[in-house]
């Protein structure tokens, strides 16, 4: 009697195996078709590799491109010779660029993850770069390598000019530049369907000997750049459209400005690799010259309020202006100046009454000039020189004059002395800041 009911389990047992294997098969199919199971699992995919390159997952083109060229040459292995963990990284950061890089990658890496792009290279795509040195060299030229007997470009200076208001502030500038750099549809490559062949005329030397006969038997050697190949020892049968086979394009190229609190004018800001490119060598330097831009009456910002320090003068750490004065006020005192400073904070200027200002004087208000820029003493600033300047009337009424005069012929039979030279006071000097 146990012996049917054993042969029929044994009978039933495969195919129960069958049905499990393709219920797994279903599920998993249904799981990756699914809109929110599906999509739960791209968009996770997204955000981890978005947050290696510290861009947002909606990043556009160029904004995965600004991010890929500062941590590649953050992390590249020349400049961390000891530190397998940038080496890692730059091999990560190299493929996650690669699979933001295109909306066809971007595509494949949502539905299969990396061992899609690992599959779709194997498949013999030119497009992908398999060596991360090899996509450093895409975007930096050389051989993908800082050093090494690698050529190095030439550098390229530009001078940026920032109002005052900046300088002492700290900001942020966007600022763009025209360069050369490498096609991006061939790659640097020059060639439209990626076939490179090596020059027959000059053995991909780039260089050809040529005898010229200059008597009879005399001859002289000349060693010249190849014309087949234009000294590059390479050829190609179909030129790059985008191009035209010379395997770098003029572009613009945007770049932040940060400005800190209480940088010198002229000071040199370097980004390193971001000059001319070419396949030829590793791209040099863009050194930005920060240069001061200079006030203008009505040139204010929309944005910013007008303030007295837009026309500061600086020289250093120390800021200087000029207040004009009355000759009452000068002579008599008893008034008030607001000047807004650079901030928005406001410098009060005052003299009682009866304190007087001879012209030219320079009052010096500690703490009021240019911050210093990196102070050992911590947040430090210069200070504003303030020279005085009055300004005598050139018309006076009728009455007026006969009282001056009579009150200063009166102090003068009364005293009988030279008011300036026996006053006590010292003889004005001038003051140049600049």
């Amino acid at each position: 009697m146990l012996f049917l009911p054993t042969l029929l389990l044994f009978c039933l047992l495969p195919l129960l195996a069958i049905c499990a294997e393709d219920y797994y098969k279903v599920s998993n199919s249904v799981a990756e078709s699914h809109p929110i199971v599906a999509g739960s699992r791209s968009r996770e995919r997204l955000i981890l590799i978005s947050q290696l390159l510290g861009i947002d997952k909606q990043a556009s083109e160029r904004e995965i491109k600004k991010a890929y060229r500062t941590l590649s040459k953050k992390y590249h292995p020349d400049k961390n010779p000891d530190d397998e963990s940038a080496k890692q990284k730059f091999v990560e950061i190299a493929e996650a660029y690669d699979a933001l890089s295109t909306p066809e990658t971007r595509k494949i890496y949502d539905q299969y993850g990396h061992e899609g792009l690992k599959q779709r290279q194997q498949g013999g795509d030119r497009q992908q770069h398999h060596d991360p040195f090899d996509l450093f060299s895409r975007f930096f030229g050389g051989g993908g390598h800082f050093g090494h007997g690698e050529r190095r470009g030439p550098n390229m200076e530009v001078r940026v000019h920032v109002p005052l208001r900046d300088f002492y502030n700290g900001a942020e500038h966007d600022f763009t530049i025209e360069r050369q750099g490498i096609c991006g549809k061939c790659e640097g490559t020059g060639s439209e369907d990626g076939v490179v062949d090596v020059c027959q005329t000059c053995g991909g030397r780039g260089m050809v000997v040529q005898k010229h006969m200059l008597a009879p038997g005399i001859f002289q050697q000349m060693q010249m750049q190849c014309d087949k190949c234009g000294g590059k020892g390479k050829t190609v049968r179909h030129a790059c459209k985008v191009c035209g086979g010379t395997r770098v394009i003029r572009e613009t190229e945007s770049h932040v400005l940060h400005v800190e609190k209480g940088m010198p004018k002229g000071v040199r800001i370097t980004y390193e690799n971001e000059a001319d490119e070419s396949p030829d060598w590793v791209a040099g330097d863009l050194i930005v010259l920060l240069m001061e831009l200079e006030p203008s009456l009505g040139a204010t910002d929309e944005n910013l309020e007008r303030t007295d320090g837009t026309f500061f003068r600086r020289k250093g750490k120390d800021l200087f202006w000029r207040e004009v004065l009355s000759l009452r006020e000068a002579w008599m005192g008893g008034w008030t100046r607001n000047l807004t400073h650079l901030d928005g904070h406001v410098v009060r200027l005052s003299r009682k009454r009866g304190q007087v200002v001879q012209p030219n004087t320079v009052e010096v208000l500690q703490g009021e000039g240019m911050p210093i820029w990196h102070s050992e003493d911590g947040e430090a600033y210069g200070a504003l020189h303030v020279e005085y300047v009055v300004v005598l009337p050139d018309q006076m009424d009728k009455g007026m004059e006969k009282e001056f005069w009579e009150t200063w012929e009166k102090w003068r039979r009364k005293k009988g002395v030279d008011l300036l030279k026996d006053s006590g006071r010292p003889v004005p000097r001038g003051h140049d800041e600049l």
